[in-house]
């Protein structure tokens, strides 16, 4: 087992949530993940990552995955110019790489959105801290798990 996904799972147990992790195989997409999940495209809860262009930090953005983040209106919400978030930003701010960024266990706290569409749901799934796993949780544990704000930023 990974450390990242060492660390996922302990972040989890550590917050109370019994959950399993499922191996995705190839899925490499959102629509995949779902495939493998047995669920709908919008309960997999994709984490986008931004870099703050005044802060230099990494910004999560957790949403749906049939939605995309609209710049500006992340922006907005962030309180600053957003750019794209280059691998060492990721990995230094998160401990993840690119394509497993779970929305828990970071290496160092990150400030955090919230698409509303998630809230919809009664489980959604989200990366396990690998490209590969995937792990379900009821969206309404995410606010506590991860500070993030709802927040309209999607187009």
């Amino acid at each position: 087992m990974s450390k990242s996904l060492k660390r996922v799972k302990k972040a989890l147990q550590d917050a109370g949530i019994d959950t399993e992790i499922k191996e995705l195989g190839l899925a490499r997409t959102a629509q995949q993940a779902a495939d493998v999940a047995g669920c709908e495209l919008d309960q997999i809860a994709k984490s986008m990552i931004f870099r703050g262009e005044d802060s230099g930090e990494a910004i999560l953005f957790l949403t749906a995955g049939g939605n995309q983040v609209d710049t500006g209106k992340a922006s907005a919400v962030a309180g600053e110019k957003l750019g794209k978030a280059d691998a060492a930003l990721i990995r230094a701010q998160t401990g993840f790489a690119i394509g497993g960024v779970a929305p828990v266990g970071h290496l160092n706290p990150i400030r955090a959105f919230l698409d509303p569409r998630l809230l919809e749901f009664g489980t959604i799934w989200a990366a396990a801290g690998t490209p590969h796993h995937i792990f379900e949780l009821h969206p309404s544990d995410l606010p506590r798990l991860t500070g993030a704000q709802a927040a309209d930023f999607t187009s």
